[in-house]
């Protein structure tokens, strides 16, 4: 029955600034005031006038005659006067906004020419050492690093599945957990003679596939036996087929506390590769009684056992992926 292990791992813009020119001041005209009479000089009311001597016109060249000037005509020349100062005014306002004007624009031109400069002559940028000297910039290589050694590589290929291989360095320990549900190790074995360790026809199908050698442990919890084989094969496509043609089972590991086990009995058989490696297992009840599918125990505890061996492989691959990548192979 094929269980379902686990898989493989597989810059802002800116804004315009308006420059609103104020309008220069109207200058106010410049025309007299009208002459005001003395208080309390009216005349005709009995008060005899003051005798003055004569003066001269203090406006010369006046119309009207005698010591009256012609207000009309001051008027005139007043108003006149003040136009013209007022053009004068405004004229020169005209000409300072447009020298204003040209000096701006000449300071932008000078800007842009700088702008343009600097820009097809960079300044260098070369960090300089406090000795004066310039320092050398970084180089790097344009060859890019090999990838990290891949861990399957190493439990597929038996040239470089060099490490040492054994029951106890597979099954470590005297108990394992998975998930909070602790299992204890009875007992472990190791063999060249992959048939002996086996039932029905996984014998034959081992030693077809060239099969070089199996590892078994064996655990319980609650009244469930397990035991969990590991068959080495010379490629990884020999295991694939040792797995595709299992049947029968792997051979209950009795010992180290734990009793004979699916015997004349009905028991979960499970079967998976990974690598060069087929893995089985045989779980049942410890007391004989025969496994149905409400046994849901015997189920859990098949899996559980099935993703430890799977983990343990993998990990063999990693440390030797590891140790290759550290000594730059």
């Amino acid at each position: 029955m094929s269980f379902g292990g686990p898989q493989w791992p597989q810059e802002p813009s800116q804004q315009g600034q308006g420059q609103g020119q104020q309008g220069y001041g109207q200058q106010p005209g410049y025309g007299y005031p009208p002459p005001q009479q003395g208080y309390g000089q009216q005349p005709g009311h009995g008060y005899p006038q003051p005798q003055q001597p004569a003066q001269p016109n203090p406006f010369p060249g006046a119309q009207g005659g005698g010591d009256t000037p012609d207000w009309a005509a001051l008027a005139d020349a007043s108003a006149s006067r003040g136009r013209r100062k007022r053009l004068l005014l405004i004229g020169g306002g005209v000409l300072a906004t447009v020298a204003v004007g040209a000096i701006v624009a000449t300071a932008v031109v000078s800007t842009n020419k700088k702008n343009e400069a600097a820009n097809k002559n960079p300044v260098p940028t070369d960090s300089i050492s406090p000795t004066g000297t310039p320092s050398p910039e970084p180089t790097f290589s344009s060859v890019a690093p090999p990838p990290p050694p891949n861990p399957r590589d190493y439990i597929s290929d038996p040239k470089k599945d060099k490490a040492p291989l054994s029951a106890e360095g597979l099954f470590p320990g005297k108990k394992l957990s998975m998930n909070n549900r602790p299992y204890k190790k009875g007992t472990t074995s190791a063999t060249t003679n992959c048939a002996a360790v086996t039932q029905g026809g996984l014998g034959g199908v081992l030693k077809r596939n060239g099969c070089e050698r199996v590892l078994r442990a064996t655990y319980v919890k609650d009244g469930v036996a397990i035991t969990v084989g590991v068959a080495v094969f010379p490629s990884e496509a020999a295991a694939q087929k040792a797995k595709e043609q299992a049947t029968g089972g792997i051979a209950p590991l009795v010992g180290g506390g734990v009793g004979d086990f699916c015997h004349a009995t009905v028991c979960l058989r499970r079967s998976n590769a990974i690598g060069r490696y087929a893995y089985f297992t045989q779980a049942g009840f410890a007391n004989g009684r025969k496994v149905t599918k409400a046994d849901k125990p015997v189920f859990q505890a098949s899996d559980d056992l099935g993703t430890f061996a799977f983990n343990q492989i993998y990990a063999r691959g990693r440390s030797q992926a590891s140790a290759a990548a550290a000594a730059g192979e």
